[in-house]
Formats: structure tokens, C-alpha cells, sequence
């Protein structure tokens, strides 16, 4: 036998080759492969973290990346850093792949340093150099640039996209700049006029709109008004959103009606405070939006009223002394969601929107 025929039985007399073989066994498992169902696709989930009015919102895409918008406050024994760490081990993340600061402000950025210190970061993103330079925004800068330079940098601006995988995350405002207004005409506009200027860093905010397949969530962070009607004004570029952050913690100073009604979201999340946020004039024009089927919140809101707030099933922490509970979101790529609160594991369910 010469080594080329070496190993091969001769195909005669019920033998069959060692490649035919194979090529038996291939065809073989390729049939049972064919026949096993596909892997489900894993939802979204977005936690919003209660950190007493600042904002902590974890996003996990189902490819198991993960981004978090804002890092609270600094202090109080690391409060916040210690929540967002509690959320991450809950969500099953080791590591914050990109955490986006939205704007120099304390109760976005200031918890940024200790965060760092508790679990890796990987990327950061922001808008640029900090425009505000009075000795607080200093110390800030340089305890953000401490903490920047142990990652990688991402500095955005209206178009672009973060490139978290599984979802689709598009910039609509950075540093003072906007998409441009195009797009459905908006008649909310009509009746709307500007406010005074403003000059801080709020109206510099990071906002961008996440998508998964028909789900959209929106987030503007502490974008003021006159920035939110260049957004949406005298069209929207945004298009529409399933859930509403509502801007600046459910402050009056923003929340315009036309971005609010440009969005047209099913269910706005607060991450208001027991007295920050929450404003009437804001929580009416969220609850006025038509389309609107429920309001959730982290805090009760004292500044709100009675008349103000939601039902209590729907608000994470009643008590201005509070154990930090949290909101649970989780979407599919249909469009349906489920919101949960962490504080009674009450949850509720909305179907996707008929085509």
C-alpha cells in the first residue's frame, strides 16, 4: 500500500471510504444543526439608578456591552458609586465599556472619579473641554481629566453615533450644537417662544436617541429650552421615542412642550429628587403629551404635589430617606418593553405599537 493509500479501506464489499464517512457525518450534523431552534435574541436593558437627582442610567445592549450616562454626585461615604456598582453586578456587567458624561455639572460628572476607582472604564465620552471656569468647574475638570486619562477618549457631536454593539445610539446634541431641524413639521412649535439664554453647561449637554430594532429611548440629559426648540423647531430630526427621560430631572427650564410632543413617547422616567425636579409646569407637559400612558419615577416628589405624581406602584423611593431603588426597563426588538420597580417588583408591560 503506498502512503497515499494509507488509512483507506477499499470500497468494495459493504466498506466504505474514511472521506465518504465524513462527509456522512457532516451531512448528518448539518441536518440536526438545521433542526434546532435559533438562540433567542436578548433584550435591552436599561437601569435608572437612583442617585438623589443626578442621573446614573446603566445601558446593556444584548450584545453584553454596556454604557453609563452620568455618575451622580461625589461624596456621602460613595453613595452613588456604590449604587451603580450594585446595578452592574445585578445586570451581570464587569466593566463600563463606555460611560458617557453628558456635561461638567457635579451631580453628572462629580461621581465619576470614585466610579473608576470601583470598577473599569474603558471608554469615555463627552463633548469636548469643560466650558464653565469658575474654581468648581475647575476642580471638576481636573478630577474628570485624573480619572480620563486611565481610558480612552470620545469626543462627539451631533451626528455622530457611539458605537455601542447591538443598539444604535445617534448624538442629537453635543456642546452647545444640534441636529439640524428637519424632518416632520411641528406644529407644537407654533405657540412656543424662547427663554433667556443660557450660558452653563446644561444647555452644552450630551442627547442622543438609543434604537433596538422598533424600540427607541430617548435621552437628553440637562438640555435646556431654547436648545431643545433649535432641536425640534420648526421640524423634528429626531423622530419619535418609546420612553422619554424626562430633560434636567423634571425641571420647567426645560421640557419643552415641542420636544416633549416631537418625541411623542408611551412612558417618561424621571430622575428627579425628593425636591429637585419635578416641577408641575414640566410634569404637565409630559402628562399633556398625547400618547402618554405612564409617568415613573425615582423620587416621590415633594416639589411636584400630590396631584403631581404618580401613583405610588409606579415611583422607586417614597422616602426622602431612602434605600436608592431603582427602575428596571427591558425591551425586545419588537417594540414591547417591560418597566419594573425595584422597590416592590411591581412591573407593567407594553405591547409593541401596531404598525
Amino acid at each position: 500500500m503506498t502512503p497515499a493509500e494509507e488509512g483507506v479501506l477499499p470500497a468494495v464489499a459493504g466498506y466504505v471510504t474514511i472521506s465518504a464517512m465524513v462527509r456522512i457525518a457532516i451531512s448528518f450534523l448539518a441536518l440536526v444543526l438545521a433542526a434546532l431552534p435559533l438562540p433567542a435574541v436578548k433584550s435591552l436593558q436599561i437601569y435608572f439608578i437612583d442617585v438623589e437627582g443626578g442621573q446614573a442610567t446603566l445601558i446593556v445592549s444584548p450584545s453584553g456591552e454596556s454604557m453609563l450616562v452620568d455618575a451622580g454626585w461625589p461624596g456621602n461615604n460613595g453613595r452613588d458609586s456604590d449604587r451603580i456598582v450594585a446595578a452592574a453586578r445585578l445586570a451581570g456587567v464587569r466593566q463600563i465599556d463606555y460611560l458617557l458624561v453628558t456635561h461638567y455639572h457635579l451631580d453628572h460628572v462629580g461621581g465619576v472619579p470614585e466610579l473608576a476607582a470601583k470598577i473599569p472604564v474603558i471608554h469615555y465620552v463627552d463633548h469636548g473641554p469643560n466650558t464653565e471656569t469658575n474654581p468648581g468647574a475647575q476642580i471638576l475638570s481636573a478630577a474628570y481629566g485624573q480619572a480620563l486619562s486611565k481610558g480612552q477618549r470620545i469626543v462627539v457631536k451631533p451626528g455622530d453615533k457611539i458605537p455601542l454593539k447591538g443598539v444604535e445610539i445617534d448624538v442629537v446634541a453635543a456642546g452647545g450644537e444640534t441636529l439640524r431641524s428637519a424632518g416632520t413639521p411641528n406644529p407644537a412649535c407654533a405657540t412656543v417662544a424662547s427663554k433667556q439664554a443660557d450660558t452653563t453647561e446644561n444647555a452644552r449637554s450630551v442627547g442622543f436617541i438609543l434604537r433596538f430594532g422598533k424600540f427607541g429611548f430617548a435621552d437628553l440629559a440637562d438640555l435646556t429650552w431654547n436648545k431643545e426648540l433649535a432641536l425640534v423647531c420648526p421640524s423634528n430630526p429626531m423622530g419619535t421615542a418609546d420612553v422619554y427621560l424626562i430633560t434636567h430631572h423634571g425641571m420647567d427650564i426645560s421640557n419643552s412642550p415641542p420636544v416633549v410632543r416631537a418625541l411623542h413617547p408611551r412612558v417618561a422616567i424621571a430622575n428627579n429628587g425628593v425636591k429637585k425636579g419635578g416641577s408641575p409646569a414640566a410634569w404637565q407637559a409630559v402628562r399633556g403629551s398625547p400618547g402618554i400612558e405612564d409617568v415613573w419615577q425615582l423620587h416621590y416628589s415633594e416639589t411636584g404635589g400630590k396631584e403631581n405624581n404618580s401613583p405610588e406602584r409606579f415611583i422607586a423611593n417614597l422616602e426622602a430617606a431612602c434605600q436608592g431603588h431603582w427602575l428596571k426597563l427591558a425591551a425586545e426588538p419588537n417594540g414591547a418593553f417591560t418597566v419594573t420597580n425595584g422597590r416592590n417588583n411591581f412591573s407593567k408591560t407594553y405591547q409593541p405599537k401596531a404598525d
